[in-house]
């Protein structure tokens, strides 16, 4: 069961709060859905200013809609294609400050303007993206992009 977690009064505090507790929420054995559910659920919890937290999962192919949170979402994303089939394809985390200026940004939420996708990878596989979008221009900074990639290194060591 969730017991709410009173926030820190900074983005770093809640990061750090986040990855203190979010061993309770990532199990091996459960299913792999089962994980990323709750982490998607989790991450909308502690992040302030955003309208869409989920994953996209690679196929060998393409990337397929995983768990989420937020509004109907894009259902497939071609490798290479947008700011997650780009993170896909370069496995770096992308920050986009303005979603407008990043050519071929696929737009499924036209309230959001900027976008994180950190990619993820386990034993040098591609295994999707965490795709995180905000309705505020410039929302994302390299606190997100340290933390985001702390969160998934701890999914890929728990989980995966």
């Amino acid at each position: 069961m969730f017991t709410e977690i009173p926030k820190g009064q900074s983005k770093g505090e809640n990061y750090q709060l986040l990855l203190q507790h979010l061993d309770h929420f990532l199990v091996k054995d459960d299913a792999l859905i089962t994980s990323l559910s709750n982490l998607s659920a989790y991450l909308n919890y502690f992040l302030d200013d955003i309208n869409w937290v989920g994953f996209y999962l690679y196929d060998g192919e393409k990337l397929f809609l995983g768990p989420f949170q937020g509004l109907p979402a894009c259902t497939t994303i071609a490798f290479g294609s947008g700011v997650c089939g780009t993170a896909a394809k370069t496995r770096k985390t992308i920050v986009v400050e303005d979603v407008d200026q990043f050519e071929g940004h696929i737009a499924c939420d036209a309230n959001s303007k900027s976008e994180i996708v950190v990619p993820i990878i386990n034993n040098t596989l591609l295994f999707g993206v965490l795709d995180i979008d905000s309705p505020v221009p410039s929302r994302f900074d390299q606190t997100d992009h340290y933390y985001l990639e702390e969160v998934i290194n701890k999914f890929v060591d728990i989980v995966l």
